[in-house]
């Protein structure tokens, strides 16, 4: 009590009371840190023992929800993959290829919403004047590349395809095939609007890849009001020298995403 009235009515901390209240937050977690590092060491992408943030509430409600999956594509997820060399350890390593399957029968079977936002790379995208890192790489790698917007011409079975045992699913009639995103995030692309057209306002999130395409639609889609719920063993990401993708991802899911969940756990939920 302070003043006659409780401190949480209080409208105001003051400069001091946030300042310490901060530190005594960074200590709690500096502490748990250390006390995780035997757990690190063993299993660097394992959950911490002792979270500093909030649990998750986000509960699922399939009247609302939909399975939304970025990239699902060859290029990603197949040895065949121009990326393979990058992300196959990722992937193997979270059974990525297999859950991402599992997602997709289990949301069909449960008959909610599911949409699909492809990367596509088309010639006129190769004449574009400034680029990142990682588009000058896709670009001079020809991943995901098309013939062309209004043609299938040589898209059976290359890197812009989808893997093989998702086409039942996705080329049923019934999954939305959203405009293809660009770069990462849907910004670019219609699915917002195929979404909130669909009554959806609750997203599980899965696909390729976890720190690029995945995070970013996670953001974006965040921004614009859904609930999200990244399933942090249906996705991966490269290894390289600049940085594990899939444990920079790892560590902004939990900080943003409404919730993190397993196959697993998604799974039971659907069921």
């Amino acid at each position: 009590m302070c003043n006659g009235h409780d401190h949480d009515q209080d409208p105001k901390l003051t400069r001091r009371q946030a300042m310490t209240a901060g530190l005594a937050v960074g200590t709690a977690a500096a502490a748990g840190l250390a006390g995780g590092a035997v757990q690190a060491q063993d299993d660097p992408y394992a959950d911490p023992a002792e979270p500093a943030l909030p649990p998750s509430t986000m509960k699922l409600d399939l009247s609302r929800a939909a399975l939304v999956v970025t990239d699902p594509q060859i290029d990603f997820l197949s040895p065949d993959g121009v990326t393979w060399g990058v992300v196959g350890a990722s992937v193997e390593r979270n059974n990525t290829v297999e859950n991402i399957e599992r997602l997709f029968i289990a949301a069909k079977a449960a008959k909610i919403t599911v949409a699909v936002s492809p990367h596509y790379y088309y010639p006129t995208d190769h004449g574009w004047r400034f680029e990142g890192a990682l588009e000058k790489l896709m670009h001079k790698i020809g991943m995901f590349d098309r013939k062309g917007a209004l043609t299938t011409e040589g898209f059976e079975n290359s890197g812009a395809d989808w893997m093989p045992q998702y086409k039942k699913y996705i080329n049923d009639g019934k999954t939305i095939v959203t405009s293809p995103h660009k770069l990462y995030g849907n910004e670019t692309n219609d699915l917002a609007l195929q979404l909130r057209k669909a009554g959806v306002d609750q997203i599980i999130l899965a696909g390729m890849s976890a720190n690029l395409c995945t995070e970013s639609h996670m953001r974006e889609t965040l921004e614009q009001g859904f609930e999200v719920a990244v399933i942090k063993d249906a996705t991966a990401a490269a290894m390289l020298p600049e940085g594990d993708g899939y444990l920079a991802a790892l560590t902004n899911f939990r900080y943003m995403a409404n919730a993190v969940w397993t196959t697993d756990e998604v799974v039971e939920m659907l069921a």
